[in-house]
């Protein structure tokens, strides 16, 4: 087969692998040519002063340009467009991340999946597709891989199989390597945008309507402390992230996450991170540990990227001293189920409550509960905004203020459905008009 063909994936003048965008070529990583030629490259440019790392991109394109234009000088069949493919597919993989890094750079991809060297899945506009790209073989894999987590200080071996990480654009990395992933390393990266949505963005999107988003804003701007719950990949970050914004500029905010992804605008905030423990088992910063020390550093409001632990009493406790208005999120499939984890979370911090201590903590200190799903068409919705009321007879008691109602499901698979106010008066009201909030009446339907 010709490197022509090699170059495109199969012989012809195939549209571009999934995941890559139309002017840029796909490239076979696999292919002996390119495995040949990245050798010599890397030869080449280490046999020169300057190193490839501090050289900046168009520089770094200019000398591999020089190189590659030597090295097939003399084969005819290369195209000028395969040349720029090579270059390219160099550059990724000298100083990007190899056969991914242009899944990484389409804009329009939120999560890329590789089960393993030779299968990578991605997720553009909610649904999952198969790309052609590859890794050349287990090893390479595990280079990238190891590439990936160099700048971020954290490991992943046959001691410690799985990891979480941040890239450096603040995408969210997890490994599971072999064998306890018996097909392969599996890795799995959820991207975020560069500009984080704001809460018009995703009203526009369908996310949530205008009166929801207006009613979270003043419950943020009027410091009612709230969890976004919901499933994996139902969009939580996003919606925290949104939230967030309307934070005043004058308070002092923490946030506390086990790997750093939230992207709030303030000037004023301290953003602190979970550490796992070292080689030797020692060292390990837990978030429960974070949140008991934000506490010591006056903050405004605290924001937990998730509670999954003990530190949810720790949380509850900081919300129900003087910390009004802090938000995090949780894994949860329903406003009822998010507070039977609450109460699970607190339990698992090993302090010997009463069950109804618990409650009553959990009902004195969440004020509302926004759920969020990602829908069968992969379309991410506010399902659910409900009111946590208070206790009566040993139970939390909440009510719905705005729900999503699902209808039909058109041709082409597209969930349909409206919006809409249950017509309840919430009961935070009295405390947004204490901050000079003064929502309608209007607002809540009815």
């Amino acid at each position: 087969m010709s490197l022509k063909a090699r170059l495109a994936g199969q012989a012809g003048s195939p549209a571009p692998a999934a995941g890559t965008r139309p002017d840029r070529p796909a490239v076979d990583y696999l292919s002996s040519q390119f495995i040949a030629l990245k050798a010599r490259v890397q030869e080449q440019l280490l046999d020169q002063e300057a190193r490839p790392e501090e050289l900046d991109r168009q520089q770094l394109e200019e000398r591999i340009g020089a190189i590659v234009n030597a090295v097939v000088a003399t084969d005819a069949s290369i195209s000028p467009l395969e040349r720029d493919a090579l270059v390219t597919g160099l550059i990724d993989e000298l100083t990007g991340f190899g056969p991914i890094q242009p899944l990484l750079d389409d804009p329009e991809i939120t999560e890329i999946m590789i089960n393993g060297p030779h299968r990578v899945y991605i997720e553009r506009h909610g649904r999952l597709e198969r790309t052609r790209i590859q890794f050349r073989d287990a090893q390479h894999l595990k280079a990238i891989l190891e590439k990936m987590l160099a700048p971020t200080g954290r490991r992943v071996d046959e001691a410690s199989p799985m990891v979480d990480a941040r890239l450096p654009d603040g995408s969210r990395l997890n490994a599971v390597i072999a064998p306890v992933a018996v097909d392969g390393d599996a890795v799995t990266i959820r991207k975020f945008a560069r500009d984080p949505f704001t809460l018009p963005q995703l009203v526009a999107m369908g996310t949530l309507s205008p009166e929801m988003a207006e009613f979270l804003e003043a419950a943020v701007r009027g410091r009612v402390s709230l969890i976004v719950s919901g499933g994996t990949g139902s969009g939580k970050t996003t919606t925290l992230n949104a939230l967030s914004a309307y934070i005043p500029p004058t308070e002092r905010i923490v946030t506390i996450e086990d790997a750093a992804e939230l992207q709030l605008q303030q000037e004023h905030k301290v953003a602190l991170e979970a550490r796992p423990p070292n080689v030797e088992g020692k060292g390990e910063i837990t978030i429960r540990a974070l949140v008991r020390n934000a506490l010591r550093m006056r903050p405004d409001r605290i924001i937990v990227g998730e509670v999954r632990g003990g530190e949810a009493l720790d949380m509850l406790q900081a919300m129900n001293t003087g910390h009004e208005g802090s938000l995090t999120t949780a894994h949860a499939n329903s406003p009822r189920d998010c507070l039977s984890r609450l109460e699970t979370m607190v339990l698992m911090a090993g302090a010997d409550l009463p069950l109804a201590a618990i409650r009553q903590q959990i009902a004195s200190a969440i004020q509302l509960i926004v759920q969020q799903a990602r829908l069968q068409d992969g379309t991410r919705r506010i399902v659910r905004i409900t009111e946590v009321v208070g206790m009566e007879e040993g139970v939390i008691t909440t009510q719905d203020l705005f729900l999503f109602d699902q209808e039909t499901v058109d041709r082409s698979g597209r969930v349909q459905g409206r919006f809409r106010a249950t017509g309840i008066r919430p009961r935070c009201l009295e405390q947004l008009e204490r901050h000079g909030i003064t929502l309608p009446a209007s607002l809540f339907g009815g």
